[in-house]
């Protein structure tokens, strides 16, 4: 296994912050007005739906035939904030499992207060579904086509005690 150089990581990481990171306030506003939706696919609309909307308890707003692919779905869940999480449906196509590669989807983090944090945790514990618990408020784990999801207690705009926004 390859050895990497945290501290030359970490003088890098400190170069870019000071070349690119301007000083709260002194930000330029965002041209951006949010995030519309984030897209993801279903392998099976009513399984996807009965996790998030059932289990999770992201209300679906929406389903109509996807614009770019002729008997596909596009569907809407309500993640708050006025933020949404979409799915395509494309049937006929051999996609294969999910899968991490560079410029792909990592993971999704949804923002729930603490209370509802302690409930979906509870949620997913009876349904069975395995996470991973980090640093006491946060959930990793797969939804029902393996993408990776979480579920973070920290407020919109931090993380883990860091103000991010």
């Amino acid at each position: 296994m390859a050895t990497i150089d945290l501290d030359a990581i970490t003088q890098d990481r400190e170069r870019i912050k000071r070349e690119y990171l301007a000083p709260e306030g002194e930000r330029p506003e965002s041209s951006a007005r949010g995030i519309h939706h984030a897209a993801l696919l279903s392998s099976d609309v009513r399984r996807t739906i009965e996790f998030y909307q059932g289990l999770l308890e992201f209300p679906l707003t929406e389903i109509f035939e996807n614009r770019d692919y002729a008997g596909s779905d596009h569907f809407f869940f309500d993640v708050g904030a006025g933020n949404l999480l979409a799915f395509f449906t494309l049937p006929g196509l051999d996609l294969g499992p999910y899968a991490e590669v560079l410029g792909g989807h990592h993971h999704l983090a949804i923002s729930v207060t603490r209370e509802k944090w302690d409930y979906l945790r509870a949620k997913l514990d009876e349904a069975g579904v395995e996470y991973h618990l980090e640093s006491k408020v946060s959930l990793y784990f797969p939804g029902p086509d393996g993408e990776r999801l979480e579920l973070l207690a920290d407020p919109l705009g931090e993380m883990y005690g860091t103000k991010v926004l």
